[in-house]
């Protein structure tokens, strides 16, 4: 996985609540077990009409956030079912940090384990990091994680709070794989013991 240090990107808005996972990647892109190949799809019912034609409207498609590699949301980001190919879909189209008020559970804990840094932040600093990324090209926002602060293209900074073992594993590149490995000594050790205790195993 790879490391999440310091972020310097364009900063894409979508003020809208309750972004279900099914907008995120709907559901007939989940034949896939690759984490690849599924940005084309990200937020695929708003971003394209019914014959594949891009809607000029929507935010990804416009020429200024096409390289975002920020989002910030509205409340209740990534509810419903609990694919993780929404997090895979994110990624793969670029998009490194996600801001919003809440989110739901799985898909804040599967955004760690894919390498997304997902921010919680009160209403009146997300609506403040909402109206920096209406600047479009301009709309440049840093996030520092190993400091906690997200700095707007004005040098406005904001403070976030983020779990220390989750930040640890983002700094890292840490996931759930990687974690394990950390171990792999020791996990020898113990088989090496178990097959010498009981050989009948």
């Amino acid at each position: 996985m790879d490391k999440f240090t310091t972020l310097t990107g364009i900063a894409a808005p979508l003020p809208l609540i309750n972004v279900d996972t099914d907008m995120i990647i709907p559901k007939q892109f989940l034949k896939t077990i690759k984490r690849s190949g599924l940005g084309v799809n990200l937020f695929d019912e708003m971003r394209y009409d019914t014959d594949g034609n891009e809607n000029p409207d929507f935010v990804l498609n416009k020429p200024a956030y096409r390289n975002a590699e920020i989002l910030v949301a509205g409340d209740n980001f990534g509810c419903g079912s609990s694919r993780e190919h929404a997090p895979w879909a994110i990624k793969d189209f670029g998009i490194r940090c996600v801001i919003a008020p809440s989110f739901a559970d799985i898909f804040y804990n599967n955004c760690f384990k894919n390498g997304i840094l997902p921010i919680v932040l009160p209403q009146e600093d997300v609506d403040k990091l909402m109206d920096d990324a209406e600047r479009g090209a301009n709309a440049i926002i840093t996030v520092d994680l190993e400091n906690q602060t997200i700095t707007g293209p004005d040098g406005g900074s904001i403070s976030f709070e983020i779990d220390s073992f989750k930040k640890h594993c983002l700094l890292n590149g840490l996931d759930d794989i990687s974690l394990t490995l950390e171990k792999a000594a020791a996990i020898d050790t113990f088989e090496d013991r178990a097959a010498q205790s009981r050989p009948w195993v």
